[in-house]
């Protein structure tokens, strides 16, 4: 398993303190649908889909710490309150445990709430009630009692925030019954699965990635519908047939210049999948896409040890994708260390493009 990479790319420097107010990303952007417009960011995508579903059902509301005289830590809620006033979205004190909570029992008693937590570190100060009261009351209750909610915002390492702010809880949720838990990569993953999961009836956890805010895609003329929503099911963004490349979030863009390198290099056609949904796992299209390359890496800028790419090592194995692999499957992931604060520490503790080329070289036993 390949632990410590080269070197991360595309790095936006940050000097300030995690806790503190976020400026906003160069640009600008509206609460309003992008009618005539085919490219977005992630941070447009995510505002509008908010706005569309706040527009579209009186029980939806916005709740967190600056997310309304602010507009956001990181803008996502960017003239919401002007829109839709308090009653809809809702400054909190600095307390999680404290909105989380007020935010289950809204859901309890029929209202949608979408939580933000600055930085997804923080929702360990609410796992009580994330965990506990949002994922096992409709359990509890024999299916009477539902608790429709979104607990959305960054999630992951971000640029110099260190240890306690820079931790992926992609598998820490994943292993929840009675959550779902999703992870987009693109501005139309962005906004076709935030606004699934504002109308899906159980509580999601929605995990962005900040470093993907600013970034722009092209999005389809489907995707500006105010209807548009997506399954929670794994797209593959590149076909190829010799190896398949299994990633989520950021890692996708790391794993798409992978794919090129090895493309152009060594000849190697990889396919490049992008999970969306950690819970529901995609197993279906793993085992499809296993079937037809005979090899496969995971990739995530996660501890190695308990992460998604050994759940997915774990699924494969049990199914019969097993019989059709060629070589080992390989885990790229994150440096088993605290994240490091120093930037050429953490320049090594998280996969990049290099990283990816050098693991498929190995299972393809390529020099």
């Amino acid at each position: 398993m390949y632990k410590l990479p080269l070197r991360n790319v595309s790095r936006t420097a940050r000097l300030v303190h995690p806790r503190a107010p976020i400026a906003a990303a160069a640009g600008s952007w509206s609460a309003l649908r992008y009618a005539s417009t085919k490219t977005m960011t992630v941070r447009e995508a995510l505002n509008s889909a908010i706005a569309e579903e706040l527009d579209r059902d009186d029980d939806v509301f916005v709740i967190g710490e600056e997310v309304a005289q602010y507009n956001g830590a990181y803008k996502v809620t960017k003239g919401l309150l002007d829109r839709f006033g308090e009653r809809r979205v809702v400054d909190t004190p600095i307390t999680e445990y404290g909105f989380t909570g007020l935010a289950v029992g809204a859901a309890l008693k029929g209202l949608k709430p979408i939580v933000e937590f600055m930085s997804f570190n923080f929702s360990m100060q609410a796992i009580d009630h994330v965990v506990n009261s949002a994922a096992k009351t409709h359990y509890m209750s024999g299916g009477t009692q539902k608790c429709q909610m979104v607990f959305r915002g960054p999630n992951g390492a971000a640029v110099g925030v260190a240890a306690q702010h820079s931790q992926d809880f992609s598998p820490w949720y994943g292993s929840i019954p009675g959550l779902k838990v999703l992870v987009p990569y693109s501005a139309e993953d962005a906004r076709g699965l935030l606004k699934a999961a504002i109308r899906d009836p159980n509580p999601v956890v929605f995990l962005e990635n900040e470093l993907l805010y600013n970034e722009t895609f092209e999005v389809s003329e489907e995707a500006l519908s105010p209807d548009f929503t997506l399954p929670f099911k794994a797209k593959v963004e590149r076909e190829g047939k010799d190896i398949s490349i299994v990633t989520y979030t950021r890692n996708v863009q790391f794993s798409l210049e992978a794919a090129k390198i090895l493309e152009k290099d060594y000849g190697v056609s990889a396919e490049v999948i992008n999970l969306r949904s950690i819970r529901p796992l995609d197993v279906d299209a793993l085992i499809k896409s296993v079937k037809k390359t005979n090899h496969l890496i995971t990739v995530e800028s996660t501890f190695p040890s308990f992460g998604v790419g050994s759940e997915i090592v774990a699924q494969i194995m049990e199914s019969e994708a097993f019989d059709h692999l060629d070589a080992p499957v390989m885990r790229v992931t994150g440096a088993d260390v605290p994240t490091p604060y120093a930037k050429e520490l953490e320049d090594f503790a998280f996969p990049d493009a290099p990283t990816i080329v050098k693991a498929v070289k190995s299972v393809l036993s390529i020099e």
